[in-house]
């Protein structure tokens, strides 16, 4: 960010149980599981009403708060001093506090351990390749790096129709399972002398 606070917490991808809930919170109740969001929604700003764009005037990703919006302070704090909070979520935690409109309740029956991944990885390459590039049926589409965004970009390119999926990484071992995810075809720069665009 622009002017980074620490110490913070970080981390914004898991799962979790509601503990409590703040004044006026209707949505969740303690026991419900959830998911963390860190580009959370209001609902009510011509953003988050809108079909194109999910960039909350009130909620959108701000790395450099480190503070609770409705109060502007922290809701951590070690020997009386703040720790400040990561992209609304702080994860890396046993307990975190957050916003109602960046969490997003699931059903209790989903393994938390197993669908932590929605909460970034997947929704993030998935959301791109469906949401942003829209690649048109029989398209031939490129995902550079095949981490778990890489391999949900490669899942939304197959949804979407695309012909060709090819996918670039240094590790040529995670090609056999970026297959699974739709990849056709395979690029490892290493075994190029000039850039792979060429």
């Amino acid at each position: 960010g622009q002017t980074p606070v620490f110490p913070r917490i970080f981390g914004h991808e898991a799962g979790g149980i509601v503990e409590s809930v703040g004044e006026g919170v209707t949505d969740l109740a303690p026991g419900d599981h959830v998911l963390p969001v860190f580009t959370g929604e209001c609902k009510e700003c011509p953003h988050c009403k809108s079909a194109e764009s999910n960039m909350c005037d009130l909620l959108r990703i701000n790395t450099d708060r480190g503070v609770m919006i409705g109060d502007g302070k922290s809701r951590f704090s070690i020997n009386g001093k703040p720790i400040y909070h990561f992209v609304g979520t702080s994860t890396f935690s046993e307990y975190t506090v957050m916003h109602v409109g960046c969490v997003a309740k699931i059903n209790p029956e989903a393994p938390l351990d197993k669908v932590c991944v929605l909460s970034c990885g997947i929704s993030t390459g998935l959301g791109a390749t469906i949401n942003v590039a829209k690649p048109p049926k029989g398209s031939t589409v490129a995902i550079f790096g095949l981490g778990a965004v890489g391999l949900a970009a490669a899942e939304g390119a197959r949804i979407s129709g695309a012909s060709r999926i090819i996918g670039v990484d240094l590790n040529p071992n995670r090609f056999e399972e970026a297959r699974k995810f739709g990849c056709t075809e395979f690029v490892n720069p290493k075994d190029h002398d000039k850039p792979v665009q060429q």
